[in-house]
């Protein structure tokens, strides 16, 4: 099952590494968080080197949407509501310098990269709507209202974010690597303080990056209570209509829109990884209702890092771990959260002042409602009997019938039927 981003691009391939070295920032991870990370130190001239287990862009990049936007649902009412609108302004702010860096980088990179509108809309509650647009106001944001949308149902309200943006993401990322000092097929196997083990070499750093989609160090950050994962699903259509622009349901199971090359790309079907939910089948059949012309060209699935908040956690990975850092839990929205990353850890390395960084602080409170979800999901899971358990932290995996894999409720490990891992957390595959 490859998406259809891996099946309309090249792969420019990087050495594995082969003897020990030493560099000043090790960023551990090759999606687009990883590389934009390396992208930023490169043009900054401090010296780093990127180590991917398996090949850039091959997690979950791969798998996007590759919406770039700062339209992230109808967050802006929630994050004044939850942080006030200082830190709110901070989320808007980061996101539209994101989007405004992309837009200089695919100036040189073919990507496909093209202007579009982005929309989000509610089914049934225009009050969420008109809500959400306040927030925008107070933050000094000119969105606007609309009630009709080239969608195949009617909607109580929709916003509109003009001049956001699409691409292909693993064109770009082909682009945007090209010159940095990159390791692939290099897994990191352990870290001994900045010093990163892997199966042909030690790499000795002054700071660590990890941008892995899941922390894989549990004993700092407490990232295990911190985050969940969740799993939703795409299918691409020929002769479907083009919709121009791009569409989400502020609903978390609603479902999305974009146009790529005649194709039109519809997501859905969500559920948090390990749960059931509607899968390629939900989408499908909305398919064979509102466009029975339509044939499926492409179909595919992915998985998000969700945090207690919404927000990501981009800084020091820790209050106590003064050389390592972290980014995480884009929460469905890892491009322009990657790209605001990059901007506020490069900034931490040099040590500058970055005016975001405060509202994504991974060491904000964690007393937030979902906390307790997690919590009680984990224990539950723990104490289910069954011969198949996660190696992350034990809990009981389940079994995929869309994807047919082991699956975590937990955290969101997967493996095949052969027990190879998939995804993280976990760091190896399962017992035989």
């Amino acid at each position: 099952m490859e998406s259809l981003w891996e099946q309309t691009s090249g792969h420019e391939s990087f050495p594995p590494l082969d003897r020990d070295i030493k560099t000043d920032v090790l960023i551990i991870g090759g999606g687009m968080a990883g590389v934009l990370c390396a992208r930023l130190l490169h043009e900054a001239g401090i010296p780093y080197v990127l180590a991917e287990e398996k090949r850039l862009g091959g997690g979950i990049t791969k798998n996007t949407t590759a919406k770039i936007t700062f339209q992230h649902g109808l967050m802006y009412d929630k994050l004044i509501r939850t942080f006030g609108v200082e830190r709110a302004e901070q989320y808007l702010r980061a996101n539209q310098a994101a989007l405004e860096k992309f837009r200089a980088l695919c100036r040189d990179i073919p990507c496909g990269f093209a202007e579009k509108s982005a929309f989000v809309y509610s089914l049934d509650d225009r009050r969420k709507i008109e809500r959400e647009l306040t927030a925008l106001e107070k933050l000094g944001y000119p969105a606007e209202f609309t009630d009709r949308l080239p969608l195949p149902f009617p909607v109580a309200g929709a916003i509109r974010f003009p001049g956001q943006a699409q691409f292909h993401p693993l064109q770009f990322l082909t682009g945007v690597s090209k010159g940095l000092r990159v390791y692939e097929h290099t897994p990191v196997r352990e870290l001994i303080g900045t010093v990163a083990v892997t199966d042909q070499g030690r790499i000795q750093a002054e700071r660590i990056i990890v941008a892995t989609h899941f922390p894989f160090l549990n004993k700092h950050g407490w990232y295990f209570l911190k985050l969940y994962q969740h799993r939703s699903y795409v299918i691409a259509l020929k002769n479907a209509p083009d919709v121009d622009g791009m569409y989400v349901d502020e609903a978390q199971k609603g479902m999305s829109f974009r146009n790529h090359d005649g194709l039109l790309l519809v997501g859905g079907g969500d559920h948090r990884t390990g749960k059931k939910g509607g899968a390629w089948s939900e989408l499908r059949e909305f398919a064979r209702r509102h466009y029975p012309q339509a044939q499926e060209a492409f179909h595919w699935a992915t998985q998000d890092c969700m945090s207690l908040d919404g927000v990501p956690y981009i800084g020091p990975y820790s209050s106590r771990t003064s050389r390592l850092y972290v980014a995480t839990g884009f929460n469905k929205w890892g491009m322009t959260s990657s790209m605001a990353a990059a901007m506020i850890l490069r900034d931490c390395i040099q040590g500058n002042e970055n005016s975001f960084a405060p509202v994504f602080s991974p060491s904000r409170t964690v007393l937030r409602p979902q906390l307790a979800v997690n919590g009680l999901e984990t224990l539950a899971n723990f104490l289910t009997p069954t011969g198949k358990r996660c190696p992350h932290l034990g809990c009981a995996l389940k079994w995929n019938p869309y994807e047919h894999t082991w699956d975590c409720p937990c955290h969101g490990s997967r493996f095949a039927q052969d027990g190879a891992r998939i995804d993280n957390p976990a760091t190896g595959d399962l017992k035989k």
